[in-house]
């Protein structure tokens, strides 16, 4: 089991719930468009938010945007260590660097120092994109142990000054190497680990990736906290994280839809009837398992664990509950009912 730090008022390791993380995408300077976007992605279910920090006047707005939000906010930051200080005096809750990139030993530890006062923990952000030039001509490229040895060589530096309450990621935009990496540090360490894959796209190709490698790390016991990186509206990668976790079987909370995929037994228009029911339980938050289902084959019998479910006919389709047959209805009135039932539950 990893160490458990805190974000603010989130548990991160020591087998604390797994957290979603997303970053904002406005321009920090600018307090009101970063609140608004921060209280948007709060709404869809974010527990901690990142900010870019290139320059003083985005320091200087952290204490006003952390008084207008709810949840825990890290400061991201490259190559100026001021700046970190700057965010740490205005009530920052964590900050992530990258190794190498804010300068000299002196530098890391007037961060150090600066983070200990306050009990402000560090993630280190490893990239594939950004390791060390020594690290690259060692292992010649980006390998799982350039990435891993990177990270761990700035927490023996933290240690040095004094500092260990830190927080590792290791990305890259490649699936497989950053399984492997991961999957090297926890091997090595007994840090937290905050999982992602970064640069992994737009979304149709990025929810694949984040899927593979966010999701295969947690059902191996991998990973404290997670961001989904998509270029996309940050909403989105809070509502596929929480598909993520939910799919690992991390979190129970909401509806469990379940859909057959269709094929030549299907006698009813299945494929809108299963995103309407999905469009509709989008804001439900009962814990239950709901069933679309295409026949009687893949009904009541397949999905007999299904709290409520429906199983289509021809132009008509059936309701059942824990595989019991309840009764039939139209199809034009099959998504209605099925509502109807779940109101009840």
């Amino acid at each position: 089991m990893t160490k458990m730090l805190r974000v603010g008022g989130v548990p991160i390791g020591g087998g604390a719930p797994v957290s979603i993380q997303s970053m904002c995408n406005t321009k920090t300077d600018d307090v009101d468009a970063t609140v608004a976007q921060i209280h948007r992605l709060e709404d869809a279910g974010c527990e901690i938010i990142r900010v870019a920090v290139p320059d003083m006047p985005a320091a200087e707005a952290i204490d006003k945007i952390k008084a207008q939000i709810h949840i825990p906010l890290i400061a991201d930051i490259h190559f100026n260590y001021r700046l970190a200080l700057a965010c740490a005096e205005r009530g920052i809750d964590a900050i992530r660097i990258n190794p190498g990139n804010i300068g000299a030993p002196e530098n890391v530890r007037a961060v150090a120092d600066a983070c200990r006062a306050r009990g402000i923990p560090i993630r280190i952000g490893v990239n594939g994109g950004s390791l060390e030039k020594g690290l690259l001509a060692k292992y010649g490229g980006v390998t799982a142990e350039a990435l891993v040895e990177s990270a761990l060589g700035q927490a023996r530096l933290l240690n040095r000054f004094d500092f260990d309450d830190i927080c590792i990621s290791v990305k890259c935009s490649s699936v497989p190497l950053t399984v492997a990496a991961y999957r090297l540090l926890s091997q090595q360490s007994d840090y937290p680990l905050h999982l992602g894959v970064t640069e992994a796209g737009t979304p149709s190709m990025g929810i694949v990736k984040s899927a593979m490698g966010i999701g295969g790390l947690l059902c191996l016991g991998i990973g404290d906290t997670i961001r989904v990186t998509l270029t996309a509206d940050p909403v989105e990668e809070i509502y596929a994280a929480q598909k993520i976790l939910k799919a690992a079987g991390l979190r129970t909370s909401g509806v469990n839809l379940i859909a057959c995929p269709t094929c030549g037994r299907t006698r009813i228009d299945l494929i809108p009837i299963a995103e309407e029911v999905e469009r509709r339980l989008a804001n439900c938050t009962k814990d239950i398992t709901v069933a679309v289902m295409g026949c009687a084959v893949n009904g009541p019998g397949e999905a007999s664990a299904a709290d409520i479910g429906i199983a289509g006919g021809k132009g008509e389709g059936l309701l059942f509950r824990k595989g019991k047959i309840l009764y039939k209805v139209p199809q034009e009135r099959l998504v209605d009912a099925l509502m109807a039932e779940i109101d009840k539950l």
